[in-house]
């Protein structure tokens, strides 16, 4: 990846930033500004919670390249609490069973190594079981 696509892509894997559209209050992720709801034009920068539910998962036993290391690993669709529906992997999950509808919230993380000579680091973000409290 490209020194200058990763920090464009910053806001959105650090933060969760995405869009709200200022026709019909839809929240948009990834940004794309057009409202998929109602084909308004929507910029406005919009912050999520980080809070959602497992909708559906997998567990990757054989990794794409670049995630070799991190393998076996489970992959799933996040239902954010403001409605959009993300991909993520799944963190910390010790020995706890993952079920759909299971509570979670984003953290960030290494998500992988470019294996170039420049060696550099790539994070983003993941979720974990939600916290209690």
């Amino acid at each position: 990846m490209e020194v200058p696509r990763h920090w464009r892509l910053k806001k959105q894997r650090y933060a969760l930033v995405g869009e709200v559209c200022p026709h019909c209050d839809a929240k948009i992720f990834p940004p794309r500004d057009v409202c998929p709801e109602c084909g308004g034009e929507a910029k406005t920068a919009y912050a999520f919670s980080g809070k959602g539910e497992v909708y559906s998962f997998t567990r990757m036993s054989n990794a794409p390249a670049g995630f070799e290391e991190q393998a076996p690993y489970t992959v799933a669709l996040i239902k954010l609490e403001e409605g959009p529906i993300v991909t993520a992997q799944l963190t910390d999950l010790g020995s706890e069973k993952v079920e759909i509808g299971m509570p979670v919230e984003m953290v960030t993380r290494k998500l992988r190594s470019d294996g170039d000579e420049r060696g550099m680091l790539v994070y983003g973000y993941k979720f974990r079981p939600a916290m209690a409290g």
